[in-house]
């Protein structure tokens, strides 16, 4: 079991006015401009954008998929998630997590 770069890319422009681009040389997912989640299809990673305290809650239930990313990156809620052993549904929900946490407030609302 475990998800793939193409699962990570299909779920996230799924999302409300999601687009692709790229941030230091890594595939990245945005709604309008704010990056809510990036990839390192090399290493199978996803990266996503969680409120600390969620961040806290996945570290501490499933620590062989999650770990916050290094420095104070980690500390503002980016999280690591290792799609190796991943599900699809917990792959989804850390990025409608990721994707609520940085969407306008508008758009969230109607989504």
């Amino acid at each position: 079991m475990g998800m793939t770069p193409e699962d990570v890319r299909r779920l996230a422009l799924a999302m409300p006015e999601a687009v692709e681009r790229a941030h230091m040389g890594h595939p990245d997912f945005r709604v309008r401009n704010k990056i809510f989640a990036a990839m390192r299809p090399e290493e199978r990673i996803a990266v996503v954008k969680l409120p600390p305290e969620h961040q806290r809650v996945l570290l501490d239930a499933e620590p062989s998929l999650f770990s916050p990313a290094a420095g104070a990156w980690g500390r503002r809620g980016w999280t690591r998630l290792r799609l190796d052993g991943c599900d699809e549904a917990t792959l989804q929900d850390a990025l409608w997590v990721a994707w609520r946490t940085v969407a306008p407030r508008r758009l969230v609302a109607t989504s």
